[in-house]
């Protein structure tokens, strides 16, 4: 069953499951987006640039342009949620450049970002390993990745309330839940994965659903 779902990563949500996506997320994860914009701000000062990798329907980005004036720039693999994303943020009337993009050969410039965020979506990237280089080829020198994802060992409990949270329940709240973690790491495979790119400073805090894990260029 691993090996079936990890086939299929990098692959973008397209067409009306891109549009469901959108409005799952509106409905039911605003709230817990709001929370991870105030966490992300912990890290970033007026002016500084932002990139956020797989920005889904981008309302994390729409709510953190809304904490300070940054420069916000959100890159998906998905044409469908970005062209999503672009009008979630006109409609927030907020500005944000959201364009696409595979996360391991990234569209930018070496030394472009203060602060680079992805959440709940490391998980599915294909090349974590590449991903993670990325990361820190496009930050600037002192600049900070964070990246909050699922727990590989997370409690069935913890992953059917992710699931909840977009609406799901019963026993489809369950089955989303044990895909979404049978494709998750643990955090030895986190440390592992740090230790072969150039980030030497970082920090893994964890919790019953997953990490929390900052990392320093």
């Amino acid at each position: 069953m691993m090996k079936f779902f990890k086939r299929f990563k990098d692959l973008g949500i397209e067409g009306e499951q891109a549009k469901y996506y959108d409005k799952l997320t509106r409905e039911h994860r605003i709230e817990e987006t709001k929370v991870q914009a105030k966490e992300a701000a912990k890290f970033i000062k007026e002016g500084d640039s932002v990139l956020e990798i797989a920005p889904g329907a981008g309302y994390l980005s729409i709510e953190l342009s809304r904490l300070g004036k940054f420069s916000i720039t959100g890159m998906d693999i998905s044409k469908d949620l970005v062209e999503i994303c672009n009008h979630n943020a006109k409609e927030a009337g907020v500005k944000i450049d959201f364009r696409q993009g595979n996360v391991s050969n990234m569209p930018f410039s070496a030394n472009t970002f203060h602060f680079v965020i992805c959440v709940l979506a490391f998980k599915n990237f294909k090349e974590p390993l590449k991903a993670l280089q990325e990361m820190h080829r496009v930050l600037k020198p002192g600049g900070t990745a964070l990246i909050m994802d699922l727990n590989k060992h997370a409690t069935m409990k913890a992953t059917k309330k992710i699931a909840e949270n977009m609406g799901l329940k019963g026993l489809q709240a369950y089955i989303a839940g044990a895909i979404q973690r049978s494709g998750a790491y643990s955090k030895k495979e986190f440390e592992n994965f740090i230790f072969h790119t150039e980030f030497k400073d970082y920090e893994i805090k964890t919790s019953d659903m997953g990490f929390s894990i900052v990392l320093k260029k």
